[in-house]
């Protein structure tokens, strides 16, 4: 952070940021309340009890409390059944990170003057392997987020069918304005302690919002020179120390992979249809590419400051221009309405709905940031006809926007399945770092197309299982709950 030279505008701005964060987490809360009280019966004694601990534990960790309200609603339709869950109290420990890990990162900006900043590691579950989670650079990392990050993770990666455990990391640092040397320096002192924490049959991060190749690669270098050591310990690696093919491309084409099954499995199909995509970075991307490909047409794009409206679709030229424009310039998104004609740029007002959720579609592809889709964003996707929404973010919906989706028959791919592809294809590295082989592009899409289609097939069969027919949040949360309560009942009380 730098420093402010006006002691009176810097605490005028934090009370106005500390009351709006505040009246969010109360609103956040009371909408969870409501909700549970509409319901035609009460939760179970045990599901309750959990929540109610976990809100008891952890009362200002908003975005952890709704990843596990979430997650307790699917489970709770299965637990009267499940007696040896109950007694093991495997909720209590799923929701308890094995390992909570938080650190000082001083590091020196252009200038030579020190900053700080805060990094995390939450080592969340290793009962079906080692930890497996991205790494995020970002000014809004706190633990409330990391911990509801590595949640979602632990059931993303089981859902995989691979060996990993679930993590997250990060710092509330932001590369955005800085250069490359800062970038750099800031690395090499978040490895510095990390890498005490860390390794390939450990605990192996990867990249996230705010972490790309660059940041991958320094974090990589710094391990690397601590530990005079070149193992598979971090995954999005460079193709020429140790990367996979198509690690970039796989959350956005996991992405579309398994939104073209659940259509398929409906009698719809992507080509010809029109698509909202939200986001600009990595995962967004690579969901146009993608969706391009297949014979959809995008129209919007998106970042913190706005988003872009093109009528006549966001073709593979146009899509070049954008990686230029954000991973190359690192510019801003109404660059692109600037650049092109007939685009429409839309500025942000945060107290309005996003406009970008209010534009005739047949589906949606949510890949910015949690909760970017709330009741009013919902509504109004459900006016306009949306059929699918496909969550290439983490958490994008909020509780009553999910109710209002999944209610008005829109077909929901969750995250925890549908951005799943990111995970797999660095399981996928895993595997080639440990038998010192590099596998062909054509290999590991192929791999990562399966794994999708398997998820796709496990969380149906879930779904029409133990709650109803296309119910995919069921279905994602129960199948990769039921994989990881088994390894953890069998492993003992650890």
């Amino acid at each position: 952070m730098t420093f402010r030279t006006s002691l009176a505008g810097f605490l005028a701005e934090y009370l106005i940021n500390f009351r709006m964060w505040r009246l969010f987490h109360f609103s956040f809360t009371c909408n969870v309340f409501i909700i549970m009280r509409k319901e035609k019966k009460a939760m179970h004694d045990e599901t309750q009890r959990v929540y109610e601990h976990v809100l008891r534990t952890d009362p200002d960790q908003k975005e952890f409390q709704q990843a596990v309200y979430t997650f307790l609603v699917s489970i709770d339709k299965i637990i009267e059944d499940l007696p040896e869950v109950t007694y093991n109290r495997i909720l209590e420990r799923m929701t308890e990170p094995e390992r909570v890990i938080m650190f000082r990162v001083p590091w020196l900006d252009d200038e030579g003057k020190i900053q700080i900043n805060r990094g995390f590691r939450i080592e969340m579950s290793s009962a079906i392997g080692p930890y497996k989670g991205g790494l995020r650079f970002h000014p809004s990392v706190n633990l409330s987020i990391m911990k509801f990050l590595a949640f979602e993770q632990v059931f993303k990666n089981s859902l995989t069918g691979l060996p990993m455990g679930g993590g997250k990391g990060g710092s509330d640092f932001n590369p955005k304005g800085k250069s490359d040397a800062e970038v750099m320096r800031f690395c090499q002192s978040f490895m510095t302690e990390l890498y005490r924490h860390i390794g390939a049959d450990t605990d192996v991060p990867a990249g996230d919002i705010g972490v790309g190749g660059r940041e991958i690669g320094y974090l990589f270098g710094q391990y690397k020179r601590i530990t005079n050591q070149f193992t598979g310990v971090l995954t999005g690696k460079g193709m020429d120390f140790g990367g996979s093919n198509i690690r970039p491309e796989a959350t956005g084409y996991g992405l579309v992979y398994l939104s073209d099954a659940i259509l398929g499995g409906n009698g719809m199909k992507l080509d010809g249809k029109t698509c909202l995509v939200s986001g600009s970075g990595n995962v967004a991307q690579y969901t146009v590419e993608k969706l391009t490909e297949l014979g959809a047409k995008v129209v919007t794009l998106s970042d913190s400051s706005g988003m872009i409206y093109d009528e006549s679709g966001i073709t593979p030229e146009k899509l070049r221009w954008i990686m230029t424009l954000k991973n190359v310039r690192r510019g801003r998104i109404r660059e692109y309405a600037e650049a092109f004609k007939g685009v429409e740029y839309i500025e942000r007002d945060a107290t309005k709905p996003n406009p970008i959720w209010d534009i005739k579609a047949d589906y949606a592809f949510p890949c910015a940031t949690q909760n970017e889709i709330l009741k009013e964003d919902a509504e109004n996707l459900v006016k306009n006809g949306i059929r699918l929404v496909g969550e290439g973010a983490n958490m994008p919906c909020s509780v009553e926007a999910e109710r209002i989706l999944m209610g008005s028959g829109v077909l929901l791919a969750p995250a925890k399945a549908a951005n799943a592809g990111g995970v797999a294809v660095s399981g996928l590295e895993m595997a080639q770092n440990s038998s010192r082989m590099q596998w062909t592009r054509e290999r590991v899409d192929s791999e990562l197309r399966t794994i999708m289609n398997n998820i796709y097939r496990n969380i149906s069969e879930a779904a029409e299982k133990y709650s109803e027919k296309n119910n995919y949040v069921d279905g994602a949360n129960i199948a990769g709950f039921m994989k990881v309560s088994r390894a953890m009942i069998a492993e003992g009380c650890v």
